[in-house]
């Protein structure tokens, strides 16, 4: 069996009373001493501290300084549009595969001579040798692997972060900029995983316990593990990739089609391709078989990954599966995030889950389930 990897905070977490579990290969942080619950709703009402070093920052450069050539590759292989893209802004996007596929999700950023891509954990040394196959004539692909990433959310992250730097008020949702913090030179960008305003931070391994440090001397700071980072993004309706998103699941299935930027769904100007858009642009037309619905559980059962979906109460019509599901502290309340067939999206409102040996009511709601709170 591998050992599993520990982060540059994993002392800090230990020290502070983390129960640990297994995640990408790393031993990380899953809840505090108070538990998921008050650390989901101390993010939504002061500030949540994350550890996301155990995701992979990947830098990509032109080989001879040939920004257009840069983009028209890596415009291959996600799409977005990265022509448009304004330096120090990033976006969200997709690795997609040759059949449509979501490789994996992540955000790409235009630092003006390169790109800077942070990806999941579970998926960083397939992204990596995925960008190696198809663009290392053209690029230098670069591990960040000197660097840290840590994030601060909830509606205090601003003033927590702009004691240290006032450039922090400026900044917009998606803005990225080089910010300096204790004479230490940081990447940020303003973002995350949660629904709520907030930032990330890339910034060297030897200077980040000095940071976190300083940043703790607020009280409206506390460390959150992975229970309250997963409860966050379901309540803000985001996808985890191997659960919501996968290599079989397209970005229209996953009700994602807002990825696809406007400048991309041009099928007829080859220059405009990219892995799969074929088939995803037929589904943008046409509509797709599956797609990503938000489910309200009616009862206080959670609805979970891998339980079926029915559209009667005998269970008899199966019509899709849970990706995601779990208990929602902010609306005291479980919900869930599943894929159903498509034609029967408009004809039902109900639907019914399997749970063990019970059959379970749900009602399909929009998504998010909460209100998003991002800085515009």
């Amino acid at each position: 069996m591998n050992e599993l990897k520990k982060t540059y905070l994993f002392d800090f977490h230990n020290a502070n009373g983390a129960k640990f579990v297994p995640f990408a290969g790393y031993s990380m942080p899953v809840q505090y001493k108070n538990g998921v619950i008050s650390e989901h709703l101390h993010t939504r009402n002061k500030a949540g501290f994350f550890d996301v070093s155990h995701m992979g920052q990947i830098k990509i450069w032109s080989k001879n300084d040939n920004k257009e050539e840069l983009i028209q590759n890596l415009e291959r292989l996600m799409p977005c549009d990265l022509r448009n893209l304004k330096e120090n802004r990033q976006t969200y996007t997709l690795f997609t595969n040759e059949n449509g596929g979501v490789i994996d999700d992540l955000m790409i950023s235009n630092k003006g001579s390169y790109f800077h891509l942070v990806v999941n954990a579970s998926q960083k040394f397939e992204d990596f040798q995925h960008l190696k196959d198809n663009l290392s004539n053209f690029c230098n692909i670069e591990f960040e692997e000197n660097k840290s990433l840590i994030a601060i959310q909830g509606p205090k992250s601003e003033n927590i972060l702009s004691d240290l730097n006032s450039k922090i008020n400026s900044m917009k949702f998606m803005d990225v900029c080089n910010i300096s913090f204790l004479n230490f030179d940081c990447s940020v960008s303003r973002s995350g995983y949660t629904g709520e305003d907030g930032f990330e931070i890339s910034i060297e391994n030897k200077n980040v316990f000095k940071l976190v440090d300083t940043l703790f001397k607020n009280s409206d700071l506390l460390p959150i593990g992975l229970g309250a980072r997963d409860s966050l993004r379901l309540e803000a309706g985001l996808c985890l990739h191997g659960n919501d998103l996968n290599s079989e699941i397209t970005p229209v299935e996953a009700n994602l089609k807002w990825v696809i930027h406007k400048r991309r769904r041009d099928q007829n100007d080859i220059d405009l391709n990219f892995l799969g858009n074929k088939k995803i642009l037929k589904q943008l037309k046409e509509g797709p078989e599956n797609i990503r619905i938000g489910l309200l559980p009616i009862g206080k059962a959670p609805m979970r990954a891998g339980n079926y979906i029915y559209q009667d109460i005998e269970g008899k019509i199966e019509i899709g599966i849970i990706t995601s599901g779990g208990y929602s502290p902010t609306l005291r309340q479980p919900i869930s995030m599943g894929r159903i067939k498509n034609m029967n999206l408009e004809n039902i409102e109900n639907v019914y889950v399997r749970i063990r040996d019970n059959i379970l009511p749900a009602k399909i709601c929009k998504l998010p389930f909460i209100q998003t709170k991002y800085k515009n």
